[in-house]
Parts: C-alpha cells; sequence; structure tokens
C-alpha cells in the first residue's frame, strides 16, 4: 500500500496518472513513468477528457453504477441490502458491487486509478483522499450540492468541510468518530477497578492497566498504540502542539521529549507485560475484531474509534467506550472530530449524477439508515441522527455512542486539515521507530529523534 501510494504522490497536483501497474498490490518495486508515455495514463487522460459531459449522458435510462468499500462481512451484508433497497426504489439503477477488506484495498485502487479503472462511487479514507484528489482522481462534488441533488444543509459545516481538498468537495463525509479508549467492564470488574470516565488521566489510564496485569494475568491494554499516528496527534494536540507544520513539509511539535514520551508509555507496559508487545500483537491482529482480547475477555481496554463496540456487539454486547485520557494539568482540547470515511466519485466516472443521487440517499433517508444502523460511525446529518435516536430501534451500545458524541464534543477541538500526501509513510515510520524502542534496540528519545527525521524527509518530498 505505501509504495502505491508514494508513486501516486510523486506525480504531484498537475499529473496525469502514470504509475507502474507492476508496482501496485505486490510486494515488488516498480517506476514510474512520464504520463505522456504511459498507456495506463493515456488511458486515464482519454477517459477523462469527456467526463463533464458524460457526468449525465445516462440519466433517465438504464445504469450500472460500479461501488466499492472496505469493511468486514456485516458490512458488506447490510450494504448490499441497501443497494437492492435502492434498486427497489430507483428500477433503472443497478450495482456492481466491489466490497473488500481493508488490507489491499488501496493497493488495488492505485491500480484502477492509474488504469482509468476506477469505480463510479469509491468509498474513501481520511488517510489517502488528498493524495487521490492531487492527482485528479477524483470528480468535485460541488456542482451537485450546488444543484441540489445533494443535500448538505444538515452537515456541520466543519465536518463536512473535511471533504475539501484545494477548493473543491472531492469526498462527502459519510459519518463522524474519534479516538476513544474502548473497555470490557468485566474484566476491570474482575482486577478490582472502577470503569474509567471522560475526566481520567493518563496516570490514571496506566495504573488501570498495570493493575489489570497484576490482579486477572490479562492484558491492561490489548491494542496496537503506534498502528498509525492517531492516538500520537491526539497526545501532541493535547500538550498545544501540532503533529504537522503549516505547510505540511515537517513535523509540527517542536520538542522531541513529547514524542518519546508517549513511546515510553507503551514501552513500559509492554515490559511489564501489561501490553501485549509487537510479536504477541501481530498475533492477535490475525484473530479478526471480534476475537480480539477485550472482546473475548482476556484483555481489558484498546483504543479505537467510538464505534468500536457497535461493531463487534455480535461477539459482546457487553463493551463500553471512554474518550482517550487527558493530560494532567491542561485543558487543552486535543480530541477532534474526524471524518469516519466519504464517498468520492471517480472523475472517470460516466455516471456522476446517478452516483449523487444515491450518495444523497445513503446519507439523508431514513430508509438507508434503518438498515446501515449507524455501523459505519454516527451519522453526519443531524435530522438523521435525531429520527435514529427518537426511532427506538439503536440497541444500548449504539444509544450510548450517540450520546457519547455529544459529550465528546466538550474535549473536541478543530478537525485537523485531511492528512498530507506521504501520510501512510509517515504512518509507516512512526510505527518502525517506536517498534524499535519497544525491541529494545533504542531508546525512546532515540525513536523519536529517527521519526522526526524520517517524517521530515517524506512530508518535504512529498508537499
Amino acid at each position: 500500500m505505501k509504495k502505491s501510494l508514494r508513486k501516486l504522490a510523486a506525480l504531484g497536483i498537475s499529473a496525469v496518472m502514470g504509475l507502474s501497474l507492476a508496482g501496485c498490490g505486490s510486494g515488488s518495486s516498480g517506476g514510474t513513468t512520464a504520463a505522456g508515455s504511459d498507456p495506463a495514463a493515456s488511458s486515464v487522460e482519454s477517459s477523462a477528457a469527456g467526463t463533464q459531459a458524460a457526468g449525465t449522458e445516462n440519466e433517465g435510462g438504464p445504469v450500472t453504477i460500479k461501488i466499492t468499500w472496505w469493511g468486514g462481512q456485516g458490512r458488506h451484508d447490510y450494504t448490499q441490502k441497501m443497494l437492492d433497497a435502492y434498486t427497489a426504489s430507483h428500477p433503472n439503477v443497478t450495482f456492481e458491487a466491489m466490497p473488500s477488506g481493508w488490507d489491499g484495498y488501496f493497493d488495488k485502487l492505485a491500480t484502477q486509478a492509474a488504469s482509468g479503472s476506477m469505480p463510479d462511487i469509491v468509498q474513501m479514507d481520511y488517510l489517502y483522499i488528498t493524495t487521490y484528489a492531487k492527482n485528479n482522481s477524483l470528480a468535485d462534488l460541488q456542482q451537485f450540492v450546488d444543484d441540489g441533488t445533494i443535500d448538505t444543509s444538515k452537515i456541520d459545516e466543519n465536518l463536512l468541510n473535511t471533504g475539501e481538498i484545494n477548493g473543491k468537495l472531492n469526498g462527502l463525509v459519510l459519518s463522524s468518530s474519534y479516538i476513544s479508549v474502548g473497555y470490557n467492564p468485566e474484566v476491570l470488574a474482575e482486577a478490582g477497578v472502577e470503569e474509567p470516565t471522560g475526566s481520567w488521566t493518563w496516570d490514571d489510564f496506566i495504573r488501570t492497566a498495570e493493575t489489570v496485569k497484576e490482579k486477572t494475568g490479562k492484558y491492561g491494554m490489548a491494542g496496537g498504540p503506534v498502528d498509525d499516528t492517531n492516538l500520537f496527534n491526539y497526545w501532541i494536540r493535547q500538550h498545544g502542539e501540532s503533529l504537522f507544520s503549516e505547510d505540511k513539509k515537517a513535523v509540527g511539535y517542536a520538542d522531541d521529549k513529547l514524542c518519546a514520551d508517549f513511546i515510553k508509555i507503551w514501552a513500559d507496559l509492554m515490559a511489564k507485560g501489561a501490553a501485549p508487545n509487537p510479536d504477541e500483537y501481530a498475533a492477535i491482529q490475525t484473530l479478526g475484531e471480534e476475537g480480539r482480547p477485550v472482546v473475548t475477555g482476556d484483555g481489558a481496554m484498546l483504543t479505537e474509534w467510538n464505534n468500536y463496540a457497535t461493531k463487534v456487539s455480535g461477539a459482546n454486547d457487553k463493551l463500553k467506550m471512554v474518550t482517550p485520557p487527558m493530560a494532567a494539568g491542561s485543558d487543552t482540547k486535543g480530541l477532534w472530530m474526524k471524518p469516519g470515511m466519504f464517498f468520492s466519485i471517480a472523475d472517470t466516472s460516466k455516471v456522476k449524477k446517478e452516483a449523487a443521487e444515491f450518495i444523497n440517499w445513503f446519507v439523508n433517508s431514513e430508509e438507508a439508515n434503518d438498515i446501515m444502523m449507524a455501523e459505519r460511525g454516527t451519522p453526519v446529518s443531524s435530522d438523521i441522527r435525531d429520527y435514529m435516536v427518537s426511532s427506538g430501534k439503536l440497541s444500548d451500545q449504539q444509544s450510548a455512542m450517540f450520546k457519547g458524541v455529544e459529550d465528546a464534543l466538550a474535549f473536541c477541538g478543530e478537525t485537523p486539515d485531511p492528512d498530507p500526501v506521504g501520510m501512510s509513510e509517515v504512518n509507516e515510520s512512526f510505527k518502525n521507530a517506536a517498534y524499535s524502542a519497544f525491541y529494545g534496540q533504542v531508546s525512546p528519545e532515540e525513536a523519536a529523534a529517527k521519526f522526526r527525521k524520517d517524517a521530515d524527509a517524506i512530508l518535504s518530498r512529498n508537499n
């Protein structure tokens, strides 16, 4: 995935994609070629030439919309029900569904983008939307907002704007989420510790994790704190700093001690057995979401997005979520409402209008949300949120998730800009630096310095 996106990013804003197909979705290395000499780039160029006119050419007639998304089997099943429901009310529209797991999703998408064969509707992540937008792979949805096809009047403006890249609305946000701590109340009770509240501190978190290990032998914290930089970003923000510089060409915080202290928290917990070391965590990852220790009762806590308890409720309906620990003595609002995901429309699509109509139905219709039941996160439409709460159809965990959003707002600052180009590489460099400390190969201070050096090089090269 990292290699595919690095190649996409290297072409810049004005480039037509010339990504070598040989480098996508495999472990092999492959070079990029100039757009003028690459058949894949020519395909994108020629198919995009008539995009504007092609977007509505099938209006009223039979239409097939290709759509792709990532997720687990539960998401695949209900999304197909949504597609069937939409076809029932729009008989001229059929869908070619391309569901996928997260792993490999963006490798495949990079290949499709390079060959001009991206599906019409693409589920897009905050981590990648800037890369695809800057390479002109995504259509500007503002035209469909302006003509009333997509109603955004009930979406918070700050959240809506997270899909805007360089003045173009390249993705419509589908849900909101925020980084959270999920916990198993039965394991905490077994350890004799109280359930956390929104006012808990990092000292409280560490003490809870260590007590669980001491009293039960189970993991106190069983997640992956450095899988990406989201939790670290929260840590940086609550200390009044930014993860990236304003121009996105370097990290934004001045003192590497912030990074070293963050890494040391997890290294210490691993050393005490209160958190899985990298090898143990790799084994946990093979178990799937519903097989994680927090779900099965073999661990107490993990860091996840706020819809995690709802996603795994079929396996354990007792899990709860709470906002992450606060920095002691700080009142800085480090949390933020993150767009859970987007729907984007491929710039090469010939059915843009029909795709936009479906996206509007997906976000704003009660019928769609009755099927989805907030599995993708808290709905962005305030009308839909009110409808879902008053409908009586939400489970206890879903109701708690909706209430949690309102409670979390007290801890939220501004939503940061979309991730800069090269973010997948930055995440990988952060994980590698932290793991070197977890394995005892370097000190947390050395790991923090290594991350700064690598991240600055990645960001300056790509932005």
